[in-house]
């Protein structure tokens, strides 16, 4: 038999180290392939994030990079949102077949309601950065053709 799944502990996961794939490690363990991608377009999102720090706005990869973690966090966060509020029935159904079912408590409640927080800044902000740079870059454009 393997070990009880805990409804609170995957939401919780995925909300801290979600990007990271620890959520999926944690429910389907190291042999999960999506799980091992998870970190890469995260390191790609924080290298963008360190090159814009160092080089300011007027790099252009940072610009194409950071929306990246801002994705790979909302997915994360919208993993989160998913487990806590699957039936607690469906659940145990399908994590911990013959196991002795176990309601979730405010622990899951409190995690999908900071998922939902979070995810939804996270993306507001991704596309909101991701179209500020577009429109910044086709005035750039307009006023080179213009010279």
């Amino acid at each position: 038999m393997s070990a009880y799944k805990s409804k609170a502990v995957a939401t919780w996961t995925a909300l801290l180290l979600g990007s990271f794939g620890l959520h999926r490690f944690y429910l389907h363990g190291f042999s999960d392939r999506l799980a091992w991608l998870h970190p890469w377009p995260t390191l790609i999102g924080l290298y963008g994030v360190q090159r814009m720090g160092q080089l300011g706005q007027d790099d252009r990869l940072a610009w194409v990079l950071m929306p990246i973690l801002g994705l790979m966090l909302a997915q994360a966060m919208l993993c989160g949102i998913v487990y806590g509020l699957t039936p607690d029935e469906r659940w145990n159904a399908q994590r911990n077949p013959g196991q002795a079912p176990r309601a979730s408590g405010w622990g899951t409640i409190i995690g999908v309601i900071a998922c939902l927080m979070i995810g939804g800044t996270v993306l507001m902000t991704t596309i909101a950065f991701s179209a500020q740079r577009y429109f910044e870059s086709q005035v750039e454009a307009a006023q080179a053709i213009s010279q």
